[in-house]
């Protein structure tokens, strides 16, 4: 029987047999969420990684009721088919998730390197993990972020894939000042080791932004950050995150998390919260440029009032407004 977490926020669903857990260099970490079929397939494109690293998985299922991720990859794991630990989080939310899985490769792991994250709708590159451990060698870099590539239905306008909202935030490889996103992302173990558990804060659970908020926090903390443009995961994007309100509430949300992480970073400094207030203003106020400006640029109105939406979530922030787009997962 294998120990539970003393809070009973984890639990342990499948591991395969004889784990070697002194062996393992990488643990890839899989949040997944009522998407079997995706899960599989991402599930697939980790195993069919080119590298020598001895590698383990944890998949981290966050539906603890229906535990649809529990029934299709139990089988695989106890079969041996696959090295790792599928584990239920039983406190939803996109934080929890990410917190249980992390946690759980430091108590079930002593002697891994890195942490690698892809989401359950996400497919590796064959040499995902090899290019990303290896920038992180020679970089060097202790976190380090890849391109999550969006995979459009047939017939979309070429145009999305600048779009701000699906765009990667750097093309070239190497350091790199900041990182927004956890879900093409590697951690040396030293990250998770002083910046948690837990790691990321709860409070961004259903909104999303808790990622960036931690690797704000790490770059506080003095963490080096680097860009592996030759790292790409493909992400599928189903027809609902074109729609004009899903823009808008992502670009809207983006802006609020803005606010909010500036704020915890600023956190101490003299006038800090008008400072940001008054920066939020500011870019409101000239956002009406900006898109006349991308307007100009692009002839693509959806693309051009993308910095009014998160100028305008910016403000809505410092009044208590949240988007929390993850509440829903189907309407996601």
């Amino acid at each position: 029987m294998i120990p539970k977490p003393t809070d009973g926020s984890t639990s342990i669903a499948a591991r395969s047999p004889d784990l070697d857990v002194e062996a393992i260099e990488v643990v890839v970490t899989i949040p997944t969420f009522r998407r079997p079929k995706q899960v599989l397939e991402t599930l697939a494109s980790v195993r069919a990684q080119e590298t020598s690293r001895r590698i383990a998985v944890i998949v981290m299922d966050n539906d603890a009721e229906r535990r649809e991720g529990v029934a299709v990859l139990a089988p695989l794991f106890e079969r041996g088919e696959i090295e790792g630990l599928v584990i239920v989080a039983h406190e939803r939310g996109n934080c929890s998730a990410y917190n249980a899985g992390w946690e759980t490769a430091l108590l079930r792991f002593p002697s891994f390197r890195y942490l690698v994250v892809i989401d359950d709708d996400e497919i590796a590159d064959p040499h995902w993990l090899e290019r990303m451990c290896r920038m992180a060698e020679e970089a060097p870099a202790d976190i380090v972020g890849g391109p999550q590539v969006p995979q459009f239905p047939t017939g979309t306008d070429p145009r999305w894939a600048d779009h701000p909202v699906f765009a990667p935030p750097y093309r070239q490889s190497g350091r790199v000042p900041a990182l927004y996103s956890s879900g093409n992302l590697l951690l040396s173990r030293a990250v998770l080791a002083r910046m948690g558990p837990p790691f990321l804060d709860l409070a961004f659970n259903f909104m999303g932004g808790g990622d960036s908020d931690f690797l704000s926090r790490s770059v506080q903390a003095g963490f080096r950050l680097a860009w592996c443009a030759e790292a790409p995961v493909y992400e599928a994007v189903p027809p609902r995150r074109l729609e004009a309100d899903w823009i808008r509430s992502r670009s809207l949300r983006n802006g609020v998390i803005s606010t909010l992480v500036q704020k915890r970073r600023d956190a101490g400094k003299p006038l800090a919260a008008l400072r940001v207030f008054a920066k939020s203003l500011a870019l409101l106020a000239a956002s009406p440029l900006r898109a006349a400006i991308q307007l100009a640029r692009t002839g693509w109105p959806a693309h051009a009032v993308y910095p009014v939406h998160v100028a305008t979530g910016r403000v809505l922030a410092e009044f208590g407004y949240s988007n929390e787009q993850y509440r829903q997962p189907e309407k996601n």
